[in-house]
């Protein structure tokens, strides 16, 4: 038989600490160029009192951003590796879906679209995705090509991911970075931001939980 999991060492251990009564966002962010905007959008949710930020980035998003300039911590693919060594030791993307009060997908390309839509899990980001508690709220922002977004199968994916319960943050319109103007781009960080802080607990949840944890 296995010896039982400690908790608390595993959550030191992974950097998953943080008091009861602390909002609990996990930030996906895939392998659009909007990935760019991660540190913008790390940061100001960061000022947001009682919100505590982990990122959960794929390995193409790393192209468009610095993680050196994420002030919280950043898991990727080999660290899911990594940290797993024997049957005892702790899975990631199960801990950080224990760990997170709401997952925020910025941006999701059209790739990870595809993936989630089909129920693919080949990475750490889309594994947490597959194993979500679907009694928590997801919350997803495409970002990819004008021409992509037209794609007919593009609706199909978003209306399927809709049908699991998760909720979009709608791309808007704008000339993109590769010179095309129209709808795809990823919405503004202030709508991603003001969208998150409908889903914090009102003063008096907040109440109601540190009293349970007594």
């Amino acid at each position: 038989m296995q010896p039982a999991c400690d908790l608390t060492s595993v959550s030191s251990a992974l950097s998953l600490s943080s008091t009861g009564s602390t909002f609990r966002v996990l930030l996906g962010v895939t392998g659009s160029v909007a990935a760019l905007k991660l540190p913008l959008l790390v940061s100001q949710l960061l000022k947001i009192p009682g919100i505590d930020v982990r990122v959960v980035t794929t390995d193409h998003a790393t192209h468009f951003y610095d993680i050196g300039e994420v002030p919280v911590r950043v898991y990727t693919d080999k660290d899911e590796w990594e940290m797993y060594k024997t049957r005892s030791d702790p899975v990631l993307h199960i801990e950080l879906r224990r760990w997170a009060d709401l997952l925020v997908i910025a941006p999701l390309d059209a790739n990870t679209l595809g993936k989630i839509a089909s129920g693919i899990c080949d990475n750490l980001l889309t594994c947490i995705v597959r194993a979500w508690d679907m009694s928590r709220p997801l919350l997803f922002c495409p970002a990819m090509n004008t021409a992509m977004w037209q794609h007919p199968i593009t609706a199909q994916q978003v209306a399927t991911l809709q049908g699991f319960g998760y909720v979009e943050i709608p791309c808007i319109s704008k000339k993109l970075v590769c010179g095309d103007e129209g709808k795809g781009a990823m919405a503004e960080v202030s709508t991603i931001v003001d969208a998150i802080q409908q889903y914090l607990p009102k003063p008096a949840e907040k109440i109601t939980a540190q009293g349970d944890e007594h």
